[in-house]
């Protein structure tokens, strides 16, 4: 492939497919340790709560990871 164009959109394709399947395991990951009944019209505080540390410490660990890569 000696298109540059065409090698910067596969890439951000990528990157947008490796996107959409963090999120996804992030929403699995969080959803089933902090949504622990059925689910209401509005998140109780605690699951809020719960869902938030878990989004926040999912896209740590995720950021941690990739820098550790690039170190590679």
């Amino acid at each position: 492939m000696d298109n540059p164009e065409m090698q910067r959109f596969i890439q951000k394709e990528q990157q947008k497919a490796m996107m959409n399947e963090m999120v996804g395991k992030l929403t699995s990951a969080c959803w089933d340790k902090c949504i622990t009944s059925a689910p209401g019209s509005k998140f109780s505080s605690g699951e809020s709560t719960c869902l938030t540390n878990c989004a926040q410490r999912f896209l740590d660990m995720s950021v941690l990871i990739a820098k550790r890569f690039e170190m590679q």
